[in-house]
């Protein structure tokens, strides 16, 4: 038998060695993480602007003259934009590849976040929060589009879970942080930190690779035929509008809420931190579950954690009832929506950047409409109709999406083979 021998190492090897410079099979886990941390810095700060309005929406009212309907209108086209912008961004990506539309759009938002700090009336801030919004409509879809390129079904709700986790952590700061400066420096500081955060990665993106894909030459109006062609697309983007309504669109008020018990804009953006904080808790207990609860499983208690959120303080609203709204919210987002998102990643693989896209528009479509609907209800003070009103609404979305997940998983159950 040969007899292998200890091949000697170069001059400094020996050093090299004792340092672990990592092995072949080291390296895709660590380029892995490196891209995800990338991917979750980006998704923590697309949210941390998503979020950071509603902890303003009395204080730029006040130092503009406007009153909270108006002001929570530019909340709205804010939304709005940013849910219109995800198709066409997520055509965009096909061609161009998905860290270029990363940073195209960063770079856009940079200049959208200064603006908005400058804006010296609600038309300019109005119009500078609209680009704003279309820029930073671009990374979460693409975040989600990169995961689904780069890491394989079987493990891919991880990821995602940890892309959840980044802008729970987005959501938390931006509302804790948005109250806390708009009473300490003023809030024209709260879009100037996103606009620089969007400089400083439209930098940072560079070092990140594009996945290993061809571009699409498909043309796009043919994707979204084909996308919506698929039954089960269709309910996806049903259920993700819904929830854009009954959460996202409802979550804005959380903080206004608190405003009109007589709580400064700091408490109140500490008091809706708790959907983030929550939702970024309640992610860890996801990821440990992935692979051992099945995806309905998942989005019914997401489903049941959604309702109770809304009943609490659909009962009476004060400081610990809309604490615990928040807490509970971030449950439902963390369980129910990133169940959703994996659902669709996969319901049509051949157009996948196409569906996540439409899913996200749709997602945003319907937070601008629950925005704008609840806005005069707001502006009367009858929060717990609010609160109330989104409660109906989330009961038959959870029965629907635990539902259609469970039909779904059996149907896409290979058959068994013939014996």
């Amino acid at each position: 038998m040969a007899r292998l021998t200890p091949t000697p190492l170069a001059a400094g090897g020996q050093e090299a060695h004792r340092r672990r410079v990592p092995s072949p099979v080291d390296a895709p886990v660590t380029n892995a993480r490196r891209r995800l941390r990338l991917l979750q810095l980006a998704a923590l700060t697309s949210t941390c602007d998503r979020f950071a309005i509603a902890p303003l929406l009395v204080v730029i009212g006040l130092d503009l003259g406007a009153p909270l309907a108006a002001v929570a209108g530019v909340a709205s086209v804010y939304f709005l934009a940013y849910g219109l912008m995800q198709p066409v961004w997520g055509m965009v990506s096909d061609r161009i590849g998905r860290v270029r539309v990363m940073r195209l759009a960063l770079l856009g938002a940079a200049l959208a976040g200064l603006a908005s700090a400058l804006a010296p009336n609600l038309l300019v801030l109005g119009i500078s929060r609209t680009v704003a919004g279309g820029c930073f409509a671009a990374i979460i879809p693409a975040t989600l589009v990169y995961v689904g390129d780069v890491w394989p079904p079987a493990v891919r709700q991880r990821p995602l879970s940890d892309l959840l986790a980044a802008s729970s952590l987005g959501t938390a700061a931006a509302t804790a942080g948005a109250g806390v400066l708009a009473d300490v420096v003023g809030w024209r500081s709260v879009p100037a930190v996103t606009g620089v955060a969007g400089a400083v990665l439209w930098l940072a993106l560079a070092r990140l690779p594009e996945p290993d894909r061809a571009p699409s030459t498909a043309n796009p109006l043919r994707s979204i035929a084909t996308v919506l062609r698929s039954r089960w697309a269709l309910v996806v983007f049903v259920l993700v509008f819904v929830e854009g309504v009954a959460v996202l669109g409802v979550l804005t008020y959380l903080a206004p809420a608190v405003q009109a018990l007589g709580s400064s804009a700091a408490v109140a953006g500490l008091v809706a931190a708790a959907f983030g904080v929550g939702s970024l808790g309640w992610s860890r207990i996801v990821r440990l579950l992935v692979g051992r609860v099945s995806p309905a499983g998942l989005a019914a208690v997401g489903g049941a954690l959604l309702v109770a959120s809304w009943a609490v303080p659909a009962v009476a609203v004060t400081l610990p009832t809309v604490t615990a709204a928040g807490v509970l919210l971030g449950g439902s987002w963390a369980f129910l929506h990133t169940t959703l998102q994996s659902w669709a990643t996969e319901v049509v693989p051949g157009e996948r950047a196409t569906t996540v896209a439409l899913f996200a528009a749709l997602l945003f479509l319907g937070s601008a409409a629950g925005t704008a609907l609840a806005a005069p209800t707001a502006e009367a003070g009858a929060f717990a109709t609010v609160f109330r009103v989104a409660l109906v609404l989330s009961v038959p979305l959870a029965l629907a999406a635990a539902v259609a997940i469970a039909r779904y998983g059996r149907a896409a159950e290979p058959a068994p083979a013939p014996e």
